[in-house]
């Protein structure tokens, strides 16, 4: 199929992992008309070569789309600059909504391009966009009887402010981390007339599919299918001895979000039968949390192939989260032979299976989490085995089902069946 006959536009400002195995799947069985984006890193240009390596180790983030630049369409002044504003502690020029350079202006500024920018593509049947980053172009294409394709990657935000105004209730010294309170009620407003304009909504997870249900209006086709999984690690884990901490580990951003300060409750119920390291950077404002970042290990940041490095350090993950989208560390942990505690609130029940590789335990439930530590502590065997399955199962959730899946849900959409 030529290039001017492709049927499908992506486009997302930053293009994480999943962003990647969807354009990836579009453009492999030709569907890619192009792929809309604010930048691409290529490692192997002359520019990569003379770059700071600090700045390089950034940039690197946004490698994972490497198309032909025939498919590849930028927008990246406003992404550089927010990128500099914030290594330059200038934070207070990116948080607010309206500001041109924070995260939202962003995200407006790219769908906004996507918008002008479609009558360059008379063939083009569907757009494939993003919460937050899809109005204006779906604005423009129910005018042109384009089919609208609106990847939710998290949870409807009603249901993530409920349950943040519920947690700042129950946990008031967290309350600072819980930025869902912030979205004013104008970016909600937009976020729910993406939803109504929207054809086709993919999500990662029966959780988000549930919030759905929150909708005021009834959207029925909606299409569940999990993220992929990295390839698993060729080493198996060797046993361990019962007289050692049970090594425990977060991957994540720190906000009650995620249920953190459960987690931390639990770690504290079992004194010396447990060691915490936290990877992930703060949210908002806590007392409470800076004090139990210092009383942990905790690393603010690691390139990927360190995080993975680090989870084969470490015993269990424990994601506690109270609202989510999917959470790929799950898929990650389990792929470097780590059993998962984690929530209904993920996408652990769409690919854990109970007791066998991981455990589902109740939100808010500090002794739930402290008990399956304990058992896996006091039950090295059973640890053992559990690192085993997680292996064994990560080699059948590979992203390459996940793209099939998606290229055939695009191709049901627009009735190339």
């Amino acid at each position: 199929m030529g290039i001017d006959s492709r049927p499908v536009l992506v486009s997302h400002p930053t293009g994480n992992a999943n962003v990647s195995a969807v354009v990836s799947a579009l453009h492999e069985r030709e569907l890619l008309a192009a792929f809309y984006t604010c930048f691409v890193w290529r490692p192997e240009s002359a520019l990569a070569r003379i770059t700071p390596r600090q700045l390089r180790s950034v940039l690197e983030r946004r490698a994972r789309v490497q198309l032909d630049d025939r498919f590849v369409r930028t927008r990246p002044s406003r992404e550089l600059i927010r990128n500099f504003l914030i290594r330059a502690v200038k934070k207070h020029l990116i948080t607010a909504e309206g500001s041109p350079f924070s995260i939202d202006g962003v995200y407006r500024d790219l769908d906004q391009f996507v918008a002008r920018s479609l009558h360059q593509y008379p063939s083009v049947r569907a757009l494939y966009a993003y919460e937050d980053g899809a109005l204006h172009q779906f604005r423009k294409a129910a005018k042109l009887g384009i089919h609208r394709i609106y990847d939710l990657p998290i949870g409807y935000w009603r249901v993530n402010r409920n349950i943040s105004m519920e947690e700042s209730d129950l946990q008031p010294a967290w309350k600072g981390t819980l930025n869902a309170l912030a979205d004013s009620d104008a970016k909600c407003a937009l976020k729910d007339e993406e939803i109504s304009l929207a054809d086709t909504i993919v999500v990662a997870s029966q959780f988000t599919r549930s919030t759905l249900d929150f909708f005021p209006e009834p959207k029925h086709s909606v299409v569940v299918i999990p993220y992929g999984v990295p390839a698993p690690t060729p080493t198996p884990r060797e046993l361990t001895s019962q007289k050692a901490p049970l090594r425990v580990l977060y991957v994540g951003s720190l906000t009650q979000r995620k249920g953190i300060s459960y987690l931390f409750a639990a770690i504290e119920s079992l004194g010396p039968a447990a060691t915490l390291t936290v990877l992930g950077r703060k949210v908002g404002s806590s007392q409470a949390l800076d004090a139990a970042c210092a009383t942990h290990r905790w690393l603010e940041s690691l390139p990927h192939r360190e995080v993975l490095a680090l989870m084969r350090e470490h015993d269990v993950l424990v994601f506690p989260s109270l609202f989510e989208g999917f959470g790929l560390v799950i898929g990650e942990a389990l792929s470097q032979g780590l059993p998962v505690i984690t929530t209904p609130h993920t996408g652990g029940p769409d690919i854990l299976r109970e007791g066998q590789d991981g455990f589902i335990v109740p939100i808010r439930d500090a002794e739930a989490i402290s008990a399956r530590l304990l058992e896996l502590h006091q039950d090295r065997e059973k640890l053992k085995a559990m690192s085993d399955s997680a292996r064994e199962h990560a080699g059948q959730l590979a992203w390459d089902g996940y793209k099939t899946r998606i290229a055939n849900a695009v191709r049901d959409a627009i009735g190339l069946g």
